[in-house]
Formats: C-alpha cells, sequence, structure tokens
C-alpha cells in the first residue's frame, strides 16, 4: 500500500526542509511547497491526503488556499500551522473545515497527533 502524501505550504524555507524529513520518519510520503500558488499549480494536488498550511505566507495566504480548494471541490483534509497567536484566525480556520490548528513551536508528537487525525485509516 503507498504511504499517504502529506504536503507542506509554507514560506518559511526552514520549516519546508524539516518538515517533510520528520513526515518521512513518521512513515509518510511528503513534499513541500513555497507558495499557495506553487501548490495549487503541482502534480501533486490531486494525490495530496493531508496538507500542512502556514496562515501567513505572501500573496495567496493559508485561509485563501484553503477557500480556494473548497471551491475546487478539493475535500483535502488541512493542518494550519503559525506563529501568530490570533483567536480569531484560528476559529475562522476550524470554522471553515479545518483538522488542527497549531501554533509554532509545535512538537513532534503534536504534529503526528494531527496527522493522524486528519488521515484516519490511513
Amino acid at each position: 500500500m503507498a504511504r499517504p502524501l502529506v504536503s507542506v505550504v509554507d514560506d518559511d524555507e526552514s520549516v519546508r526542509e524539516s518538515l517533510p524529513d520528520l513526515l518521512r520518519e513518521f512513515g509518510f510520503a511528503a513534499r513541500a511547497f513555497s507558495s499557495a500558488q506553487e501548490f495549487l499549480s503541482s502534480d501533486y494536488l490531486d494525490e495530496t491526503r493531508c496538507l500542512i498550511l502556514d496562515v501567513a505566507m505572501p500573496g495567496m495566504n493559508g485561509l485563501d488556499l484553503q477557500q480556494e480548494l473548497k471551491r475546487r471541490g478539493k475535500g483535502i483534509p488541512i493542518i494550519f500551522v503559525t506563529g501568530q497567536k490570533d483567536e480569531d484566525i484560528r476559529t475562522r480556520a476550524l470554522t471553515q473545515g479545518a483538522v488542527k490548528f497549531l501554533y509554532k513551536p509545535f512538537s513532534d508528537s503534536a504534529l503526528l497527533d494531527a496527522v493522524n487525525a486528519a488521515l484516519p485509516g490511513k
């Protein structure tokens, strides 16, 4: 059985380098993208089973990407990650269907729990 693909969209290069490595250690396939636009135009959009998404990015932000995926009928489970403690954004993301909302820095176990929640029965 193929490993589920978890895609990471974050404008922070250190996150794009570290998170996919951690996800692979957990047993998932992983890809990283530097922007919402890069993810939307990639060949991995339809293969992605879970999306780890930064809130604040230049251009299309994470909440905008969440809406665009809904508009396109893509039911990809989303885990938001952010360094900004903003309860209004957290509430909006979860209300619009995000599975989890993690504040940076988060623990490896918190990330694994979030991905497992997004991928029931992997």
